[in-house]
């Protein structure tokens, strides 16, 4: 910077400090981001160079040459040999809303590409007739780290291109780290001695700078291309052919990149994946949007960091940063005993998370939390919030360990697991264990077993601690004069409250459920709504199926050895044949009412349904498949029968195209559903 501080007005002397604060911050982060582990979530880091951006638009004069966002990376860390790029690498605008979109690609002719903006490290690969000859690292743009030897061991890497090479090739590409290879990543980190990483990023982004390729190797890198730099010999007219050209070398391209004729195509494909971010096989923070025609590109140009002709759309952040202030356990419907994350209250992905699973004493080892750690936690949707890991680098030497308990915390039974070997612990006191009564009481009462309205939580605990019900078995025995013993369901003068009579009316009409519904009440582990319909199915009764051999039981599609012998072990337990006892007495629905049965016109049929039906809900759908035989499958294969399409059906139903399989609409659905595939022949 020219200008003398001192030289300038006041308040230009104000904006000059706070803008040099910010840019501070930015390089600094950054440094950490492609140096070091991260100490701020992506959406802080957002947020903060956001704040540069704006602070230079409103004062242009301080949007100086070595401004951060002037700036493409960050400089190499010196554990390399450097190398230049022989075509600068760049970096892409980001933007934040669908109006900011519309504006970007009112500016940029279609039509465009969109692809899935991978979470991970940038890598460039240098091919020469066919033969790499040199990896690096991004570093600044023009200068990035050699790191030949350790690209070499990425299985995902050729070391020669397949066919026809041209002369020249440099290949842009993600390296990262798959989130189910992560957790074990981790535990072996920590194993080692080493310090846990926050998320699958900072794996990466450390595995690729290794200095052993040996060590390079454990990390199970992966890596997708995404672009092209300098070339001799090749000349693609779009991006598409570049990548399908790439794919003809044996270079990994992305799946899930779509091309999209009109800006109302790409918005849908934003709008498509904000709901679909997890399906992917790598973390994903946003959508990229390209212009296809190389020409194009070429006519559009780019800034001193981006190119005009890409842009990324960034949804709104699904990591973020806190406190961890303890770690709870809490005890679960089959004597589970669950840790979780007791933290400072933050916002992400539209809610206020307070508390997160932590699955099992040896998933937080894994992880490598320690209470008083500052943890980043990722929240997609309905999902539950997750604690991926700690930023073991702001440890201030205060934290201390989880210490899992030895008793239950509800009833003081000793805690251990079920089987030698087996993650989870559990308490053994099944029947009496207040916790797990509560539980127990709260799924059958859930829409996929009874479907009773007015016992929630709150009343199923109240009717345990105030002795209305000693377990589960009692519930369909409940009278007016029992719930008179209860608080939440009488009236300050001990009368039964409007509750209290829906209770009892939910608990009548409960009676009449569909067989299987029962079996999914019972909490028999491993028996959920899919191999309780198969078992009613076959069997048609509790007594047909409580006389059914092992062996047979596990025949039974769906079901298997692991679920047979779960359900045999379930009725082995006395107490447990009293609840079926008493619910038979009661007048609870014990066999499968023929009238009830659907035909069963998707015997053998397996179909996949995709988007939005204006008839039929998701489980709705999944319903009429599985009670007419059929298997309600959520992915795509060469096993698929058939594949239901309703609104925004989105990647599904391209690959199923792809694949040549049939394809039906709405109204072709339902006669699927009433005559079979023989209704639906052309």
């Amino acid at each position: 910077m020219n200008e003398n501080v001192n030289e300038l007005p006041a308040n230009d002397v104000d904006v000059r400090r706070l803008w040099d604060e910010i840019a501070s911050q930015v390089r600094h982060h950054r440094d950490l981001y492609y140096n070091s582990q991260p100490v701020i979530s992506d959406a802080e880091f957002d947020e903060l160079f956001q704040r540069l951006v704006r602070l230079e638009e409103e004062h242009p004069e301080l949007a100086v040459p070595d401004s951060p966002t002037m700036q493409v990376g960050a400089p190499t860390g010196g554990a390399f040999d450097d190398v230049e790029h022989l075509e600068r690498m760049m970096s892409l605008d980001n933007v934040f809303s669908e109006a900011e979109l519309r504006d970007w690609l009112a500016k940029a002719p279609g039509p465009y590409l969109t692809e899935l903006k991978i979470d991970g490290l940038s890598i460039d690969l240098v091919y020469e007739n066919g033969e790499l000859v040199r990896a690096a690292t991004r570093g600044d743009g023009r200068v990035g780290e050699d790191i030949t030897a350790n690209a070499k061991v990425i299985e995902d890497i050729p070391h020669q291109l397949q066919g026809d090479a041209p002369a020249l090739v440099e290949v842009r590409g993600e390296v990262f780290i798959r989130p189910e290879d992560f957790p074990d990543l981790n535990a072996a980190r920590i194993e080692e001695g080493g310090k846990p990483f926050a998320n699958p990023r900072n794996a990466a982004a450390g595995g690729l700078r290794q200095k052993d390729p040996e060590d390079v190797k454990k990390r199970k890198l992966r890596m997708i291309c995404h672009g092209i730099g300098a070339r001799e010999g090749f000349a693609p007219a779009t991006q598409h052919e570049a990548y399908e050209q790439m794919a003809a070398w044996g270079l990994p391209v992305s799946e899930y990149t779509k091309r999209a004729a009109t800006a109302d195509a790409v918005v849908d494909a934003v709008r498509y994946w904000e709901q679909h971010r997890h399906d992917a096989i790598h973390e994903m923070d946003g959508l990229v949007v390209k212009v296809d025609a190389v020409e194009e590109q070429r006519q559009l140009g780019a800034t001193s960091r981006a190119p005009r002709w890409a842009i990324a759309y960034k949804y709104p952040p699904e990591e973020v940063t806190t406190k961890l202030l303890d770690i709870e356990v809490s005890v679960g419907r089959t004597g589970r005993v669950t840790p979780y994350a007791v933290m400072e209250p933050v916002f992400v992905s539209g809610t206020t998370v307070a508390m997160a699973t932590l699955h099992n004493p040896t998933e937080v080892r894994r992880k490598g939390v320690l209470i008083g750690d500052t943890v980043v936690v990722r929240k997609a949707g309905e999902i539950i919030p997750e604690v991926l890991g700690p930023v073991a680098d702001l440890r201030t030497g205060e934290e201390r360990e989880f210490v899992f308990p030895a008793e239950c915390p509800s009833c003081g039974a000793t805690l251990a697991p079920a089987k030698e070997g087996d993650a989870d612990w559990r308490c053994p006191n099944t029947r009496s264990c207040p916790a797990q009564l509560a539980q127990r009481l709260k799924y059958l009462a859930s829409r996929g077993a009874f479907d009773i309205e007015a016992l929630g939580e709150k009343g199923a605990q109240d009717m345990i601690d105030t002795g209305v019900i000693q377990d589960e078995g009692d519930l369909f025995d409940l009278t007016e004069e029992d719930l008179k013993k209860s608080q939440v369901y009488t009236t300050k003068k001990g009368a039964v409250n409007a509750s209290g009579r829906k209770l009892l009316e939910n608990l009548d009409t409960a009676k009449n459920a569909d067989f299987w519904r029962v079996l999914v009440a019972l909490s028999i582990r491993h028996v959920g709504p899919t191999a309780a319909r198969a078992l009613a199915s076959r069997y048609g009764s509790m007594e047909a199926l409580v006389d059914a051999p092992l062996e047979d039981l596990a025949q039974t599609d769906g079901v298997g050895a692991i679920i047979a012998e779960s359900f045999q072990e379930w009725f082995r337990v006395d107490w447990h044949r009293e609840i079926v006892e008493k619910w038979t007495a009661a007048g609870v629905t014990m066999e499968v009412d023929a009238a009830d049965v659907a035909p069963q016109t998707l015997e053998g049929i397996t179909v996949v349904v995709t988007g939005t039906l204006e008839e039929y809900t998701r489980d709705g759908a999944k319903e009429a498949i599985v009670s007419r035989g059929g298997k309600a499958s959520g992915s795509v294969s060469k096993k698929t029968d058939f594949v239901v399409v309703g609104e925004n059906a989105g990647s599904k139903e391209q690959k199923a195209r792809e694949l040549g399989l049939r394809i039906l609409n709405e109204e072709e659905f339902t006669r699927l559903l009433e005559q079979g595939p023989e209704g639906v022949e052309d």
